[in-house]
């Protein structure tokens, strides 16, 4: 993936010790003669670039000499201590969506739900967090027009930088987001506090909220309009993202509902030209930088930004068991430790929704042993492998005869040529019985002819028969249509069809069809989807009354003829061609190319994405938001399944738009992307027994544990060292 390149910068990466409870200048003397000081590192104005992409990197790396070396946090394990990988284990590991089969330290009180205030983990999120927000507070010191007037920086440069800080106050907000949507009350700094040893005060849940959303208002209009910024930087969909997260769940943070404002932000993201990617999967491949649904990510690259978390935790840590291959998602091994719960699994249908991208085979669909890794369903969304490289052929067309007898079918679609040999019908028994399939746009004006117009047929009175050099026959809707005719009647039919393929082999089994589409340049039905070992059939019109099969496997397809087999499990490219009187097919299975490196993944995290804008509006307007309806909602919800789905049987109506199916969607469209915790908070089903899952409490069957558990501790760590701080979670921790 693309990302910043930056060089050793000491002041900003010096090693810090304890973070919000005293915070010391970090202006230092280097050892190193690689790294600046804050004294020299803005003589050179490029400089200002590469602070900034530092500021971002925070996000992805620990350390200065990646995956593990000079660490930007002394005391804490670079493995683990890396910022995603730690929120992600927070947001995660504590609900329905994962568990974890290793024993490292306290990793299994998460599930269980029963951690405290000396949680190295805990702790290690924590110190992230503010780590963030220390280096942010220092770079916006740092650019202040006092500072830049006494390096004489010139007006172009001061341009630039005002958009970096804006995106420095952006990154500010989003750990503090973090910090309020975990911890609540948490202690508060900024660039105007001075550089020194002292002890940070706490703020109040309600504080820290109110101040996030007056700050993000503040630089909005400073950071770059949506989709025109370098990738991997944020713009002003992703504040506008951020404020749309803070309005849904200001009822928890503040007390006060603000769902006309999360409806508000939302649209606005909707509104800004992202687009949904066309498949789902290819969210979260190595080569994920391509997509337009993306508005915010943190960037990875297995040369450039190598760490044991963000996403190569995510890839490796998912493959275990006996049947998984470490190959198959682009790298060199699996490490064994994360399943999901048949809790989240049960909410997905047996078949047709395309994102449950669960790997089942010789996996228990419950946990006896969550040591164990067969216990559960592992969830193969994340890889490192890119969206295509190239197809490999499994079923090559047939030409098949070439030499029926033919008539023309001239009109309005191909010149009016009575003699073009590729605008003809065929009569494969030589019985004069013609059939064809063709294209025909809305309005396509044709007549039957034998080589010109000397013999042609149409239809005066439009009433299925044929009466030489008769009235041209019409077509009123575009789409691709079967005609027949019969010379010894005097008869035809023509017929509209849309094509899909069906089977076992496919998402949605035997009950419905995967729409292919016309490729006019290909001259061919054309479908791309994942399928399963099975097979398949093509059939017109969600219908059985015309199907084709291939009885000899020849590539030759026959009416009602045999299904086809799938002897593997994989992407293909499938294309029906109907144009030549023995109609034929192609199967191509898509072939994956591995990232930059089989150890350390390639794969961006989409922190911020569209899908989850539309989830966000749609629950707004179910809560009462103004400024939206649920017929739109419908609309956006929709539209994810239909990606899902590849059709529209997953569609819903306005009578199933409820925040039961919201909550469910979210988790449908959103897993293992760290947002299942806040979305169980927020509907008030994290913690009490109105929702429980396998191993929740610590117990099999599921348990309530106390709601203060809805906000983790202060570690113990911070509050010991800084009197202004006081514990959550009273009778917790």
């Amino acid at each position: 993936m693309k990302v910043f390149s930056f060089s050793k910068i000491f002041w900003l990466t010096g090693i810090i010790f304890i973070f919000s409870s005293c915070f010391k200048d970090l202006d230092t003397v280097p050892t190193d003669k690689d790294e600046l000081t804050s004294a020299a590192v803005y003589d050179d104005p490029a400089n200002y670039k590469k602070v900034l992409a530092r500021l971002y990197s925070g996000l992805a790396v620990t350390g200065q000499q990646g995956p593990a070396g000079q660490p930007d946090i002394s005391g804490i394990d670079e493995g683990f201590g890396q910022y995603l990988r730690m929120y992600w284990y927070l947001q995660e590991l504590s609900t329905d969506e994962a568990v974890i089969g290793w024993n490292d330290a306290t990793i299994q009180d998460f599930h269980n739900q029963d951690w405290s205030s000396d949680d190295g983990f805990i702790y290690a999120c924590y110190s992230r967090i503010f780590y963030q927000v220390s280096i942010c507070n220092e770079f916006l010191r740092e650019t202040t027009d006092a500072k830049l007037d006494s390096r004489n920086v010139d007006a172009n440069l001061r341009s630039e930088i005002k958009t970096y800080r804006a995106e420095a106050r952006f990154l500010r907000a989003l750990s503090y987001y973090h910090a309020l949507d975990l911890f609540r009350n948490v202690p508060f700094v900024t660039e105007e506090d001075a550089v020194g040893a002292f002890f940070p005060k706490q703020t109040t849940a309600t504080e820290l909220y109110t101040w996030l959303e007056t700050e993000i208002k503040a630089f909005e209009a400073d950071l770059a309009a949506p989709r025109t910024n370098e990738y991997g930087r944020a713009d002003q969909a992703a504040a506008w993202m951020l404020l749309a997260k803070l309005y849904l769940n200001a009822e928890v943070y503040a007390g006060k509902s603000a769902y006309n404002d999360a409806v508000t932000y939302s649209k606005k993201v909707i509104d800004a030209g992202f687009e949904l990617e066309p498949k789902y999967a290819n969210l979260f491949v190595a080569d994920n930088n391509k997509s337009k649904e993306i508005i915010f990510p943190i960037t990875f690259d297995g040369v450039h930004t190598r760490t044991y978390g963000g996403t190569t935790f995510l890839v490796h840590a998912a493959i275990g068991g006996k049947k998984m291959v470490p190959a198959d998602f682009g790298v060199d091994g699996g490490w064994g430790g994360l399943r999901t719960t048949s809790a989240i699994v049960n909410k997905f249908p047996a078949q047709g929704d395309g994102r449950a991208l669960f790997f089942s085979d010789e996996q228990n669909l419950e946990i006896a042993d969550i040591s164990q890794f067969t216990d559960g369903y592992a969830v193969a969304k994340y890889k490192n492998v890119t969206s295509a490289s190239g197809n490999t052929v499994i079923v090559a067309p047939n030409q098949g005869n070439a030499n029926y007898p033919k008539l023309n079918v001239p009109g309005s679609y191909q010149g009016w040529d009575p003699a073009l040999s590729s605008t003809v019908m065929s009569s494969p028994n030589s019985d004069e019985k013609y059939e064809g399939y063709f294209y025909f746009d809305a309005g396509t004006e044709f007549k039957f002819a034998l080589g010109g117009w000397d013999t042609n047929w149409g239809d005066t009175g439009a009433d299925g028969t044929l009466e030489p050099g008769g009235d041209n026959l019409k077509i009123t809707d575009a789409g691709l249509y079967k005609v027949n005719a019969d010379l010894t009647a005097l008869t035809y039919t023509i017929a509209k069809t849309d094509w899909g393929l069906i089977g076992s082999a496919t998402s949605t089994g035997w009950d419905s069809d995967l729409d292919m589409t016309y490729d006019p340049d290909e001259k061919a039905l054309v479908i791309t989807t994942d399928l399963v070992v099975g097979e398949v059939k093509f059939r017109a019109n969600d219908g059985w009354d015309l199907n084709y099969g291939d009885d000899s496997a020849d590539a030759i397809l026959e009416a009602g003829g045999a299904n086809i087999a799938i002897a593997a499990a994989g992407t293909y490219t499938i294309k029906l061609y109907l144009d030549a009187p023995d109609h034929t097919y192609t199967i191509e299975k898509v072939v994956y190319s591995a990232g930059s490196d089989l150890t350390f993944v390639d794969t961006d995290f989409p922190m911020f994405r569209l899908a989850d804008a539309y989830l966000i509006y749609a629950e707004a307007v179910l809560r009462g938001g103004a400024g939206g309806d649920q017929g739109t909602a419908v609309q956006y919800i929709n539209a994810l399944r239909e990606r899902a789905y590849g059709n529209n049987s997953g569609n819903i109506t306005t009578g199933d738009l409820n925040l039961d199916f919201i909550l469910d969607e979210r988790a449908r469209e959103l897993l293992w992307e760290g947002h299942r915790r806040t979305d169980l908070v927020r509907f008030g089903q994290f913690t009490n027994g109105s929702y429980v899952w396998p191993w929740k409490g610590g117990v099999a069957g599921g348990n309530a544990v106390d709601e203060c558990r809805d906000v983790y501790p202060i570690p113990s760590q911070d509050l010991n060292a800084n009197n202004n701080l006081k514990q959550n979670g009273t009778g917790c921790y």
